[in-house]
């Protein structure tokens, strides 16, 4: 199959995303032809309320859905038109994921969770960034430490360092705050901003939470599978 490929002008891109479920009466129409770009560089937060697919549009932009019509691409990739296997080694290489649920292995301790992206693509990480990495977000004297042995804001850090340990093209956060309480929250809003402004990372946001969204440069507002508002903050 022949990839379409686009001008890399934006870290990721919809062209006229549709996503249906079901199908006759029971069909819901999740999206319903979203364009839209997210640069490179920047920190978008993607609001609406529960059904408006804004979970839907960030899963099928990462290609963790698929889609029912329409393109999404990372970089110049279009990732509609991958198998299942390029389309793992784009998602593991060229892409992080930071959840409402922290998703660490339990038996491995936090360094171990940190690289573990790295030792799945047999790739030799970059020290001094690993150092970086640990030293923003206060890990240093965490890494030995397994999960059970940390606290809900220490996990999610060591999901985010793991989802920017690859240096990745772009990172999409999934409610990342919605399992921390409120100083925890803060803090890694905190670094999610400073990995923008610091590192260049570009951030996709999915979140209900308008003091999430305050750290994003933009916000994508999105009700019955359409895109309603588009601010800069």
């Amino acid at each position: 199959m022949t990839t379409i490929t686009a001008p890399p002008r934006a870290a990721v891109r919809t062209a006229d995303l549709t996503r249906i479920y079901g199908s006759g009466d029971t069909a819901v129409r999740a999206l319903d032809g979203v364009s839209v770009e997210f640069p490179t560089g920047r920190f978008t937060a993607i609001m609406g309320p529960s059904g408006s697919g804004k979970s839907t549009l960030m899963h099928c932009a990462a290609g963790l859905d698929t889609v029912t019509s329409g393109h999404a691409w990372i970089g110049g990739t279009d990732i509609t038109t991958l198998n299942d296997h390029d389309l793992t080694v784009l998602r593991r290489d060229r892409v992080g994921f930071v959840f409402q649920a922290f998703n660490l292995l339990p038996t491995l301790d936090a360094r171990a969770n940190i690289l573990l992206p790295l030792r799945l693509a047999r790739r030799r990480p970059d020290r001094a960034w690993f150092d970086r990495l640990v030293e923003v977000l206060g890990l240093a004297d965490r890494l030995d430490h397994r999960p059970a042995e940390l606290s809900g804001g220490q996990q999610q850090r060591v999901a985010v360092a793991r989802a920017l340990v690859t240096r990745p093209e772009v990172v999409f956060a999934d409610e990342p705050t919605g399992a921390l309480d409120s100083v925890a929250g803060t803090d890694l809003l905190g670094f999610l901003r400073r990995s923008v402004d610091e590192f260049g990372q570009t951030i996709v946001m999915v979140t209900h939470d308008t003091h999430a969204a305050s750290y994003a440069d933009r916000i994508v507002r999105l009700a019955d599978g359409r895109i309603v508002a588009d601010e800069e903050c």
